[in-house]
Parts: C-alpha cells; sequence; structure tokens
C-alpha cells in the first residue's frame, strides 16, 4: 500500500498555487478598471474660453469686382481732314484744354477770314446809315416842310387879299378861285411834307438803325460759324487724364466719327461689383468701403447703387470709388470690395472660432459654467466680421464660451480651463527651437 503523505503534497501544492494565481488575476483586474475610471473621472479636457461681450459689429458685404477710370473720353474729330501733326503719344498725361492735334484746315481759315471782311463791311455800312443816312433824310424831310409851309401862308395871304378886293368890286372873282386853288394845292403840299417827316421820326429811322443791325448780326454769326469751323482743326483734350490709345498718325485722315486719341482719368477708380439683391437692398450709396487689390487695401465709399436689376444675372450693380495714389491701379483690373452696409449696435459677439455645427442641424457653442462644466447652447448667428462674429439668441453678456478644445465635446463635461497662448509665448517657444538646433 503507497503512502498517501508521499504522493499528495505535490498536488495539493500545485491546486494552491493554482487558486493563489486565480485570486491575484481577478483582484488585478479590479484594481486597473478602477484605477482607469479615477482617470477617466479626474483627467478634465483642456479648453480655452473668451467672454461673450456686447458691441458693436459691422455688416461686411464682399464681392469681387472689376476696375473703371474715374472718367474717360473718345476724342473724335468733326471734320474728316488729314492729320497735320499729333503732339501726344500712350501714356501721356494731359490737362483740360491740352492741345492734342491738328488737322489741315488751310480751306476753313480762308472762308473765316472771308466772312470778317464781310462783317466789317457790314458794320460799316450800318454805321453809315445811322450815322449819316437816316441824318440827312431827316434834315431834307424838316427842310421840305419848311418850303411848304412858307408856300401854304403865301397862298393863304394872297387868298385872303383877293377876297378882300373881290367885295370892294375891284377884282373879278375867278383871281379869287385861281387864288383858292393855290391855296389847297399849297395846303396839300404841307400836309405830304408834314406826314413824311413824322413818319420818318417815328417809324422809319427806328426800321432803318433795326434792319441795319439785324444785318450787322447775320454777318457775325456768318462769321463766327467760320471761326468755329476752324476752330474744329484742332483736337484739345476735354479731361485731365492718361492717354490710353492713339488710332492715327500724321498724314493720315481723320475720319469724322471715329476716335482720334482716348483718354482715362485714373487718380480715382470705380469698382463695379454685381451683388445678389438681398445683399444689395441692404447698401446705400455713401456707405463707407474698401478695395483690395494686388497693391494693398484701399479706403473708399459708395457712390453708385443701380435702382435696376440685370434680367441676365438676376444682380444689382453696385459701384465703389477709391483714390488711385501713384496710378497702380488699372482699368479692366479685378479687385475685392468689402462694403460696410451697416454698423449694428449693442449686440452680443464672440469669437468665430467658438461656433460649432450642432448634431440636429444649425449652430452651437459650449459654454463653461463656473464649476467648469460645460454645457452645450445652440445659438442664431448673424453677421460676421473678420474672427467676429454677432449672436442673434442663445447667449448672454458675459458667458464663457469655448473657443478652443470645443470640437468633440460632450454635454456636461469636464474641463479645465487654459489660458490663451500670446503672441509673445509663440515668440519664447520659436527662441527654445531655434537654440535646440
Amino acid at each position: 500500500m503507497p503512502d498517501v503523505r508521499t504522493t499528495n503534497p505535490p498536488a495539493f501544492a500545485g491546486l494552491f498555487a493554482a487558486l493563489i494565481l486565480a485570486f491575484s488575476f481577478f483582484l488585478g483586474c479590479g484594481k486597473g478598471s478602477d484605477t482607469k475610471e479615477a482617470a477617466e473621472t479626474e483627467a478634465p479636457t483642456p479648453v480655452t474660453v473668451e467672454p461673450a461681450l456686447r458691441g458693436a459689429i459691422d455688416h461686411v458685404i464682399t464681392a469681387d469686382a472689376v476696375l473703371y477710370p474715374i472718367n474717360q473720353a473718345n476724342v473724335i474729330p468733326k471734320l474728316a481732314a488729314p492729320v497735320r501733326r499729333i503732339l501726344v503719344n500712350r501714356g501721356d498725361h494731359v490737362r483740360v484744354g491740352q492741345l492734342l492735334a491738328e488737322l489741315e484746315t488751310a480751306d476753313l481759315a480762308a472762308a473765316a477770314e472771308e466772312t470778317k471782311h464781310q462783317y466789317e463791311q457790314t458794320q460799316a455800312a450800318s454805321q453809315t446809315l445811322t450815322g449819316a443816312t437816316v441824318a440827312e433824310e431827316r434834315a431834307k424831310a424838316e427842310s421840305d416842310m419848311k418850303s411848304a409851309q412858307q408856300a401854304l401862308d403865301t397862298a393863304q395871304k394872297l387868298y385872303d387879299n383877293r377876297v378882300a378886293l373881290q367885295r370892294e368890286g375891284a377884282l373879278a372873282q375867278k383871281l379869287v378861285d385861281d387864288a383858292k386853288v393855290a391855296l389847297v394845292q399849297a395846303q396839300s403840299q404841307y400836309d405830304v411834307a408834314q406826314r413824311h417827316l413824322q413818319g420818318l421820326n417815328q417809324v422809319s429811322q427806328r426800321e432803318a438803325i433795326r434792319g441795319s443791325q439785324e444785318q450787322v448780326a447775320a454777318a457775325k454769326a456768318h462769321y463766327d460759324s467760320a471761326l468755329v469751323q476752324a476752330s474744329y482743326g484742332q483736337i484739345r483734350s476735354p479731361i485731365n487724364g492718361v492717354i490710353s490709345d492713339r488710332s492715327v498718325y500724321p498724314g493720315e485722315i481723320a475720319a469724322s466719327g471715329s476716335p482720334l486719341v482716348s483718354i482715362v482719368d485714373i487718380s480715382q477708380v470705380v469698382a463695379r461689383a454685381n451683388l445678389p439683391v438681398k445683399d444689395a437692398s441692404a447698401i446705400r450709396v455713401g456707405r463707407p468701403a474698401r478695395i483690395t487689390g494686388p497693391d494693398g487695401d484701399l479706403a473708399g465709399k459708395v457712390t453708385v447703387v443701380s435702382p435696376a436689376v440685370d434680367p441676365n444675372t438676376t444682380t444689382v450693380e453696385v459701384w465703389v470709388q477709391v483714390p488711385n495714389p501713384g496710378e497702380k491701379l488699372k482699368p479692366g483690373g479685378t479687385v475685392r470690395v468689402s462694403i460696410i452696409a451697416e454698423t449694428i449696435q449693442n449686440t452680443i459677439i464672440v469669437p468665430a472660432a467658438a461656433l460649432l455645427n450642432s448634431d440636429e442641424g444649425g449652430q452651437k457653442v459650449m459654454v463653461v459654467d463656473k464649476d467648469s462644466v460645460a454645457h452645450e447652447q445652440k445659438i442664431v448667428p448673424g453677421v460676421r466680421q473678420g474672427g467676429r462674429v454677432q449672436i442673434v439668441t442663445g447667449l448672454q453678456e458675459g458667458q464663457q464660451v469655448v473657443t478652443s478644445g470645443g470640437l468633440g465635446l460632450e454635454d456636461k463635461a469636464k474641463v479645465a480651463i487654459q489660458k490663451p497662448k500670446s503672441e509673445d509665448d509663440d515668440d519664447d517657444e520659436d527662441s527654445k527651437d531655434e537654440k535646440g538646433k
């Protein structure tokens, strides 16, 4: 019979060891789980926050635009004549009234000289009429009237004497009748002379002077017209600007109706943008604006808001005018315009980085309470300006919103608020990196 004490102890010892190992395993697992839960409970999410502030924000509307000169002119000659000389080239700056070119107008100059002499002749004739002819006619009429008056007086005396003699029987009746006929004739001649003098003084003189003046005016008008025609041979600039094109050369025919030179004034430029009707309805003439191009950012203002909608694009054209120092901006170039449609006062403003997309649609922010717990709040955003955004509803002034670390942050999660990095901190880290290298 075998000895039990020599065979059982080894088996028992192995079983005991297995039990101890299993117990240790379960004890270790339980301790690790508790440690993990504790770690998860005690490890808050690091975030940065900023308060929701009440202030003003600009409603800025942006769009692409094309540049145009503030003023331009295509100088078209009024005559079809050979070009005598051209005094400007492309790129030359010109001023109002500056001579740009001359045409061959010798025939027009000769016609103007002819009409000048005709005008001078008419003027001299008018002076002669008003200063001499009318005066002579008036003097003659006065002399004729005096002669008629003397003849009438003589005939009247003769008739009176013969009537007296005939009453005394010393003279025949026939002689009295002859004297009476002579008196009637003298009276008639006197009346005619008197009416002639009166007519000359009242009507004829004025009409003669007026007629001569009208002839002088007509001659002067012909002379002025000839001068104007001759002046068309000198092509002058109607505006200040820069020559952008010159289409003819000396000796060529300047065709009437075709531009001889083109001038653009780019001391200021106009950026024309096509905006949706909704955006354009908020813009008014005079609102401040800026344009951004390859050469920088320039301030200007809105000068035109079209009253009509383009039926092809269903947009409204808006003009923004800006100064162009150094004439760096060129017509035909494209820029970006930013128009301040309005300034909204006394509204809630937060950094744009605080806005998150909600799982249920719309947008939200994460608000941190005084216990460092993040809460999800749905909001309705308004206008944006740079890195700021208006909150129409959903936030109150002073609430702390998460600006960094909010992505994936759950509602009611514990957070640890960190101080935002300043530019000085970034510079220090860059310096350390440089030294490490």
